[in-house]
C-alpha cells in the first residue's frame, strides 16, 4: 500500500506471528524489529530481503522499503527551497534583503500577542534555519552586525515562546540571543535581550536574579529611549513586590511610566519589541497584587482590561488571574477561584499554556485546607487537571 510506512507494512505482514519469531527466522534482534515497526529505525537493504523472505512477502516489504526511501513531493520541494536561498545569500545580502529580514522580525514580535504559542514556534524555527544559512555566508562587516540583531531577536522569540510553554530549553535560547546581540555590538538589542530573560528568572521564581538582569537592561539602555528599558523596569517592580519590598517596587514602577515616556511612537505597540500603556498597567497591577493592595491593584486592572483588545488572550487571562488573586488575598477564595475558572473556560484552548496553568494553579495552593475544599475551587482544581487540548466547559 502506498500510504503506508515500511513499519506499518511489516506490521501488517507479521500478521499473528510475534516479533521474536519474526526476528529468529530474519536473524535479527527482536528490539530492531520492534523499532522498524514503529519507524523509528531504517532498515539496511539486507535485513530488507532477509524480512521479505521471512514473512514470504513476495518483493512487497522490499517495495515498501524503496517508497520510503524516496523523498516525498514536500520534502523535495523544500530540499529545492532551501538550496535557493544558499545561492542567494552566496551572492550577498542587499539593503533588501536586510530590510525584508527586518520586516519578518516585527511580524513574529506582533503575531507574540495573539497567536498561540506552537503554532508560532514552528514558523519561527524555519526563518530561524533559514537565517542561520545566510550567516554561513561571507557578509561585510555592516551586513552582518544587522543580521546579528536579526539573531537575536529572533532567539529572543524563540526563547519567550518556548518560556510560555513552560520548556526549560528557553534558557539556551536567551544565551544564544545575548551572544548575538553582544556580536552585533547593538546596545539597544542588548537591552531587549536582557529585559525579556529576566522575565524568564521571574517566572522561574529567582526574584534576585530577575532584578539582576532588568537592572542591567536599564544600564544598557541608560540615557536612551529603548524598549528594554520599559520592559525592565516593569518587571523589576513585580520582583521587588514579590520580595515584599514596597518602595522599590512602586520605585520602580514609576522609572517604567518615565521610560514609557520617552519611547517613540513607533514602538508604543502590542508587540513583543513595543511597549505600551495596556502593558504598564497590567504590569503595575500584578506589582500591586503581590503587595496585596488590592485598591490599587484593581484600577491598574480595570485600566489595563479598557486598553487590551479581545484578541491579547494571556495578558488579558493573566490580568483577571491578578484580579482573583485580588479576591483571595481579601479573603473571597470562592469568588476567586469561580473568577479564575470562569477566565480559564473563555480562553481558546490553544491559548492555554503553561505559563497560564501555573499561575492557575498558584491560586489553588493559596489559602488555608479548610478555603481549598470550597466546591468553587475544587471545581476550578477540575477545570486545571483537564489534558492539554481539551476544551473546557462551564
Amino acid at each position: 500500500m502506498d500510504s503506508e510506512t515500511f513499519g506499518q507494512t511489516l506490521r501488517r505482514l507479521r500478521g499473528d506471528l510475534s516479533i521474536r519469531d519474526v526476528a529468529n527466522r530474519a536473524k535479527c534482534g527482536k528490539s530492531y524489529v520492534s523499532a522498524l515497526e514503529h519507524d523509528r529505525r531504517t532498515p539496511s537493504p539486507a535485513v530488507v530481503v532477509a524480512l521479505d523472505e521471512a514473512l514470504d512477502a513476495r518483493g512487497e516489504l522490499i517495495a515498501a522499503a524503496r517508497q520510503s526511501s524516496r523523498p516525498s513531493v514536500l520534502e523535495r520541494a523544500e530540499e529545492l527551497r532551501r538550496g535557493m536561498t544558499d545561492v542567494l545569500a552566496s551572492g550577498g545580502m542587499s539593503d533588501a534583503g536586510i530590510e525584508d529580514w527586518g520586516h519578518v522580525v516585527g511580524r513574529y514580535g506582533r503575531a507574540t500577542r495573539y497567536r498561540p504559542e506552537a503554532d508560532l514556534l514552528a514558523d519561527l524555527l524555519s526563518d530561524f534555519s533559514d537565517l542561520l544559512q545566510v550567516l554561513e555566508h561571507r557578509h561585510p562587516a555592516a551586513v552582518r552586525r544587522k543580521l546579528g540583531v536579526v539573531a537575536a531577536h529572533l532567539s529572543g522569540l524563540v526563547a519567550l515562546t518556548l518560556l510560555k510553554l513552560g520548556d526549560s530549553r528557553s534558557r539556551d535560547w536567551w544565551r544564544t540571543g545575548r551572544a548575538a546581540a553582544a556580536a552585533a555590538e547593538d546596545r539597544a538589542a542588548q537591552s531587549w535581550m536582557y529585559a525579556q530573560e529576566s522575565y524568564a528568572l521571574y517566572y522561574g521564581g529567582d526574584m534576585i536574579g530577575a532584578i539582576e538582569l532588568a537592572q542591567r537592561a536599564q544600564s544598557l539602555a541608560w540615557g536612551e529611549p529603548y524598549v528594554g528599558a520599559a520592559l525592565a523596569a516593569s518587571l523589576e517592580a513585580r520582583a521587588h513586590a514579590v520580595l515584599g519590598d514596597r518602595d522599590a517596587a512602586e520605585y520602580a514602577l514609576r522609572r517604567a511610566e518615565e521610560a514609557l515616556e520617552r519611547l517613540d511612537s513607533d514602538f508604543i505597540t502590542a508587540s513583543a519589541f513595543g511597549y505600551s500603556e495596556s502593558q504598564l498597567r497590567f504590569h503595575a497591577g500584578n506589582t500591586w497584587t503581590h503587595l496585596r493592595e488590592s485598591g490599587r491593584a484593581w484600577r491598574e486592572q480595570q485600566r489595563a482590561l479598557e486598553l487590551y483588545p479581545q484578541e491579547e488572550h494571556t495578558d488579558r487571562t493573566l490580568i483577571h488571574l491578578d484580579w482573583a488573586m485580588c479576591l483571595a488575598h481579601d479573603g473571597d477564595m470562592a469568588a476567586a477561584a469561580a473568577h479564575a475558572t470562569t477566565a480559564l473556560v473563555a480562553l481558546p484552548h490553544e491559548h492555554r499554556s503553561s505559563l497560564i496553568i501555573d499561575r492557575a494553579r498558584h491560586l489553588t495552593n493559596s489559602g488555608s485546607a479548610s478555603r481549598l475544599k470550597l466546591s468553587e475551587v475544587q471545581v476550578l482544581k477540575e477545570i486545571l487537571a483537564l489534558p492539554a487540548g481539551r476544551d473546557m466547559e462551564g
